[in-house]
């Protein structure tokens, strides 16, 4: 290949494919974290001794519910993360092209347009963030009530050692994506499939300080890489360090709104914290005389019972779960760019034969 032959990128629409795929194979890789995750975050802690670390919960889920408990919601959780990611990699990809063909336009011809700043990435990814929750958040109501399971009646007021243990997965009854998806409807109306929807463009910030913050270092280690006359690409232990501490900056700050999230699109978030035993018939409404819960109810609740502090249970399974997730897909993301790109190579070559 000449030295003069322009180097290929891909368009937004490539892009948003490869981090779409490569944002499923680490959720992939990691979803029995996701699933004891999600138990964990969906009910309140007992007083007490409590042994509700994600480890000791995934072998407690794999002696009484069996392996296929551990992927429970899998398939809708796969679709949202696909849906999610393509239409996040995909906005945020488009707006930022954009956004720096502006501004090297406005530079002397041949001038290299200047790193974005912090404040950019983080407006860039949030707009993007926001189009994409807007559009994908049924599925993933859907993939959280599928991975808790269903509310089992406690024997008294006294919440179980692990609260999480409330939830099972019953055998008998249809928790598939359209039976789940009836239930919500009949449950809570159609908006119920949009549950969450508040927090959830609340924690748009989550990504955009993720991404923010990893474009930012990455632009960084690059620009001292290039002075040092080292290669202009970033290795993949690398990558794995700088996203690690992007997620890990954006899960601490967004962490109590995201366990907001998953109490409310949760079947728990009727469970009145005073007696739990009052649990709602399932295939019924359930807000004839009350609205549902929203997020700020959800955390004063939280407050109430627990204190400051619980705001932050579940976090280090956050922490582990979303890090290594996140890292992978960093990592998996510039792989999956060569191969959708070689792909797009040979189809191109295909078509002019």
């Amino acid at each position: 290949m000449s030295s003069k032959t322009k180097p290929q990128t891909l368009s937004p629409l490539a892009a948003a494919l490869a981090g779409a795929l490569g944002a499923c194979f680490s959720t992939a890789v990691v979803y029995p974290l996701d699933v004891a995750k999600t138990r964990i975050q969906a009910l309140p802690k007992s007083k007490g001794k409590d042994d509700s670390s994600m480890f000791a919960l995934i072998i407690r889920i794999f002696r009484k519910e069996g392996l296929l408990a551990l992927y429970s919601g899998f398939g809708a959780t796969m679709l949202n993360t696909f849906s999610m990611q393509y239409a996040y990699f995909f906005f945020y990809s488009f707006v930022r092209n954009s956004y720096i063909s502006r501004i090297t336009r406005k530079l002397p011809k041949g001038s290299k347009a200047p790193a974005l700043s912090t404040a950019a990435e983080l407006l860039l990814g949030a707009a993007a963030g926001a189009l994409a929750q807007i559009f994908t958040i049924p599925v993933s109501v859907i993939a959280t009530r599928q991975q808790v399971g269903r509310v089992t009646k406690p024997s008294s007021i006294t919440l179980p050692s692990n609260a999480s243990e409330v939830f099972e997965l019953n055998a008998q009854s249809d928790d598939s994506f359209m039976a789940v998806a009836r239930e919500i409807v009949e449950e809570e109306g159609v908006a119920g499939l949009w549950l969450g929807i508040k927090p959830g463009l609340v924690l748009t910030v989550n990504p955009a300080i993720t991404y923010g913050m990893y474009e930012r270092v990455k632009s960084l280690l690059l620009l001292a890489k290039a002075k040092g006359g080292s290669s202009d690409k970033m290795t993949a232990l690398q990558s794995f360090v700088v996203g690690s501490l992007s997620k890990t900056l954006a899960t601490i700050v967004t962490y109590p709104y995201i366990m907001a999230k998953v109490r409310i699109q949760a079947r728990s978030a009727d469970i009145h914290d005073d007696d739990p035993k009052d649990i709602p018939p399932p295939h019924a409404y359930h807000h004839s005389r009350s609205k549902h819960p929203g997020a700020l109810d959800v955390l004063g609740k939280v407050f109430k019972r627990e204190g400051f502090f619980g705001w932050y249970q579940g976090m280090e399974a956050q922490i582990v779960k979303a890090v290594l997730s996140q890292a992978l897909l960093f990592m998996s993301k510039e792989q999956f760019e060569k191969w959708t790109l070689a792909f797009i190579v040979l189809l191109a070559q295909m078509r002019s034969k």
